[in-house]
């Protein structure tokens, strides 16, 4: 084995002033670091989506009672809060775990060579939205599980994943200027189609907020509408969706585009039979929590799906160096 080089004091300095930069100056890692470092982040925003409903559906909303520590006079659970406790405190460990991948997918595409300035933003881009999602769960809980709080709770989460599936996108490509693979109309539908899921998953944190899981064991102030009526009209969101996908599956099959829109949007259309199936199964079973745990899920990845269709319309191939006239010239030569 090699000897390791020592820290020298000036090592350490640029160490405490700049960190990325110093890593970044003695790491480069591999294409597929950064990707996967991305695809991690990824996935780790869809886990705390998904866990965060657990916590909601199994009446463990307020398990710790208090934030930012879990009670007045503990900054852990303790064993007479039980499994509620346990189950809440959990999920507040996991932020760690994906403020983690966040940092690495930071770290990973900061020390990218060449450096990527618009990788590290998105980068950030997530850290911030995770931190700000952190205090307004803190909020969440402090007000009592009020339902606006957790809706907005989820839709800064659904922001997270939008965020990290375009930097998951962007390592695969590279910074050259966008260039258009279909026409505009197309780019249109697909637009409508992108509308149309904000919109549902709008309406699905109003469903959420009026329904019956509300998150604790005691009476939790709901949203006063009838929510069997907000179901419904999330079921008709949800066939416009289904129907706009089809669409646009019809659509690039005329036009002949090329096999990435083309297979997204297929993955898509699966996605949302799967999703609109467990959404039904749910409504008419009078929603039982794992069922309603998987629609959760589906939304995440009906989401990235979405997003992942949107992203297909374009490619950005990577930026081809400049060479200089000697290399040229040089380069012509040995063709020669």
């Amino acid at each position: 084995m090699g000897r390791v080089p020592k820290l020298t004091r000036a090592d350490a300095a640029s160490a405490a002033r700049n960190p990325l930069a110093f890593i970044a100056a003695r790491w480069t890692p591999q294409p597929r670091t950064v990707q996967r470092a991305a695809l991690a982040a990824l996935v780790m925003a869809v886990v705390i989506v998904v866990t965060g409903g657990a916590v909601r559906l199994t009446g463990s909303g307020l398990g710790c009672p208090t934030w930012p520590t879990c009670t007045d006079d503990s900054l852990t659970t303790t064993r007479a809060m039980g499994f509620h406790g346990v189950i809440e405190f959990g999920n507040r460990m996991l932020t760690y775990v994906l403020c983690a991948a966040v940092g690495w997918a930071i770290i990973a595409a900061r020390s990218q060579k060449p450096w990527r300035r618009s990788l590290t933003r998105l980068g950030w881009a997530q850290f911030w939205i995770v931190m700000g999602n952190a205090v307004l769960g803190g909020v969440v809980v402090l007000v009592g599980l009020n339902p606006y709080t957790v809706a907005a709770h989820f839709l800064l989460s659904t922001a997270l994943i939008a965020v990290a599936t375009v930097m998951w996108q962007r390592t695969r490509e590279g910074d050259a200027a966008p260039r258009p693979l279909v026409g505009k109309a197309v780019q249109q539908l697909v637009w409508f189609l992108v509308a149309a899921s904000v919109l549902l998953i709008g309406v699905g944190t109003v469903v959420t907020g009026a329904g019956p899981h509300a998150g604790d064991s005691k009476e939790v102030y709901r949203i006063p509408i009838d929510w069997e009526t907000v179901a419904k009209l999330h079921a008709v969101l949800a066939w416009i969706v289904v129907t706009l996908t089809f669409a646009l599956w019809f659509v690039l099959k005329a036009v002949d585009a090329p096999k990435g829109p083309l297979s997204r949007t297929r993955d898509l259309f699966v996605v949302l039979l799967l999703q609109g199936a467990i959404g039904y199964i749910q409504y008419f079973t009078h929603l039982p929590e794992v069922l309603v745990a998987l629609h959760m899920l589906g939304s995440c990845l009906m989401w990235i799906g979405v997003l992942r269709v949107l992203l297909s319309l374009r490619e950005r191939p990577e930026t081809v160096p400049a060479q200089l006239p000697e290399q040229s010239a040089e380069a012509a030569l040995t063709k020669a």
